[in-house]
């Protein structure tokens, strides 16, 4: 019992680092149009702050070195002094003043949310017993979840108001700080986007509370044990595991199955993540405050999926069907934009809903319990590292397609949507057909069975 008690504490302290990644995105998209108003941007500006964020090049960047480092000095020296990095990145988010300020926040901030993942991920399953590691999991996405919701209520508190909605109901407080900093003069649009200023204000804090909690725990013991058995003289270097992981046939045929599930998953999740409050109010026409308002309710029923949809019962039932039924959702939800229509709010409201289950059910939940089980100890934060490094990598070049797409006020919405439903039914085929069988077996057992002897 002191040994689950045990894994759910290092869980619960690791899983701060998902509140971190999806805090970040939301975040920046929060307050994405009060940021565009603010500093004159245009849609390309917006295609590159989320091109090189948490939600995309940068976390690609992170995770490939990430991983390595990881795998190479072990999981705590990450903790130990990543968070920092990702404190600065807010930082000068902060405090931004023009645009080559706010993308260098960003890329700063996204470098350190993917050197953090693949470790966390790692170690919670590392650290998780054979009946608990999908829960374990699952409470990490709970954190992915609970990040934004707090984010986006505090954007419906700290909102500006507009010409037909009220601001929101903290905003001011918003505008007496404003004051103090940049006097009583200062534009709309400077006063507007201190709300911004103070929604990151809240991720540094919580980075400050991880970081003093994460840089505490003990090493993962299989990484020690997977060092022993190297001997202290045969230790790799930071990339030596890099020329196995793709001369193994079992680690190709692996990252092709993961890859291939969350890339075109993750392309629609990044545009949800980075653009959903931009696309409700251009396409949906929808205040700042409203959009954050319905977005904090898709974020409220994915937490709630996410722990007792997910985490309290994928140790326990056919994973298969859980993944069929919860991306089935996904792709039922984007039909039901196209063929009502964005600006029906029966259609909106039942896509947020819709949206919020599969979310909960995600393929993103089902990929770090499986990235987390299918490699062996000694580069299973480097595979993950190498997978994170192309996915993010991948919508980053999506994201900056999907405003030329999308348009300058969403007239290209449908044919994004459409792009979305495909990739979420490719995501859906893959992996309902070749859905591991891990559950119930050790870590252990999963890399003898995988790998015999060669490793």
């Amino acid at each position: 019992m002191e040994q689950k008690t045990g894994s759910l504490k290092s869980t619960i302290a690791v899983s701060l680092t998902n509140y971190l990644d999806a805090g970040a995105i939301v975040a920046g998209a929060s307050g994405l149009t009060l940021w565009q108003n603010y500093l004159g941007l245009t849609e390309g500006h917006l295609g590159w702050l989320n091109a090189i964020s948490a939600n995309c090049f940068g976390a690609a960047i992170g995770a490939i070195f990430g991983g390595f480092l990881a795998d190479k000095y072990g999981r705590k020296t990450i903790y130990t002094y990543n968070m920092l990095v990702y404190m600065l990145g807010i930082a000068i988010i902060m405090f931004t003043v023009n645009f080559p300020m706010l993308l260098t926040g960003f890329l700063i901030t996204g470098i350190s949310v993917g050197v953090g993942v693949p470790a966390s991920w790692t170690y919670i399953s590392e650290n998780s017993e054979v009946g608990n590691r999908g829960r374990n999991m699952g409470i990490s996405q709970f954190a992915w979840g609970v990040g934004p919701t707090i984010i986006l209520l505090l954007g419906m508190l700290f909102a500006p108001g507009k010409a037909d909605a009220s601001a929101g109901v903290l905003f001011d407080y918003v505008q007496k700080i404003a004051a103090l900093f940049i006097g009583n003069d200062a534009s709309v649009e400077a006063v507007n986007v201190f709300s911004s200023r103070i929604i990151f204000g809240s991720l540094f804090i919580v980075a400050f509370i991880a970081w003093n909690l994460q840089r505490k725990l003990n090493e993962s013991k299989d990484w020690q044990e997977a060092k022993q058995v190297q001997g202290k003289d045969n230790q790799p270097s930071v990339f030596a595991s890099f020329g196995t992981l793709f001369t193994n046939k079992v680690n190709i045929r692996t990252m092709l199955f993961l890859a291939s599930i969350y890339v075109t998953w993750n392309m629609v999740a990044s545009v949800m993540g980075f653009f959903q409050q931009h696309i409700y109010e251009t396409a949906g026409g929808l205040s700042n405050g409203e959009a954050n308002m319905i977005s904090a309710v898709q974020w409220i029923v994915i937490i709630a999926v996410t722990y007792f949809g997910f985490a309290m019962i994928v140790d326990k039932v056919n994973q298969r069907l859980l993944y069929f039924v919860g991306t089935l959702i996904g792709v039922a939800a984007w039909c039901i934009l196209i063929f009502v229509g964005i600006k029906n709010t029966f259609a909106l409201w039942t896509f947020t809903i819709l949206w919020g289950v599969h979310a909960g059910i995600s393929v993103q939940a089902f990929y770090a319990l499986w990235a987390s089980e299918l490699f062996p100890a000694q580069y299973r934060a480097a595979a993950q590292g190498v997978m994170f490094f192309l996915v993010r990598g991948i919508a980053a070049v999506w994201g900056l397609g999907f405003v030329n797409i999308y348009g300058e006020n969403g007239e290209g919405f449908n044919t994004a949507a459409y792009i979305m439903v495909g990739l979420l039914l490719v995501a859906l085929i893959i992996g309902t057909i070749w859905t591991p069988k891990t559950r119930g077996k050790t870590l252990q057992q999963i890399t003898d069975e995988r790998y015999g002897d060669n490793i």
